[in-house]
């Protein structure tokens, strides 16, 4: 990959990331989220050419979704010239519609708490 290549989400990755916003998932992480959904292995550098993130929105998002959640993988691929970082290439290693019925049972429970409260609060008035 060309360090200054600039690359751009599909039109599906960007109706993507706007569902998983609407879903109330953070814009770093809904954008990462969609930068990795075409289930290829992506640079930190494509995701946030991609996904317009700066490099510190897209490391709190990969650290969410590899450490917290568990979706991401990663390897670290020395540069050709022997200098500087390791280029790190990340992965899904869950299927997206895994993620998504992950994402669904949580706003359900979610919901179903605030219904018991609502519930709750009905037996006061």
């Amino acid at each position: 990959m060309e360090e200054d290549e600039l690359f751009s989400m599909t039109e599906n990755q960007r109706e993507i990331a706007k569902l998983l916003r609407r879903l109330h998932l953070s814009k770093p992480i809904a954008r990462t989220l969609a930068c990795l959904s075409c289930g290829e292995e992506v640079s930190s550098r494509k995701i946030e050419s991609m996904s317009q993130l700066r490099q510190p929105e897209v490391s709190i998002a990969m650290n969410f979704l590899l450490k917290k959640k568990g979706w991401v993988e990663y390897e670290e691929i020395k540069r050709n010239e022997g200098k500087g970082r390791p280029i790190k290439v990340y992965k899904l290693v869950v299927p997206m519609d895994s993620i998504i019925e992950s994402i669904e049972h949580e706003i359900l429970s979610e919901n179903q708490i605030l219904l018991e409260n609502i519930n709750r609060l009905k037996e006061f008035s």
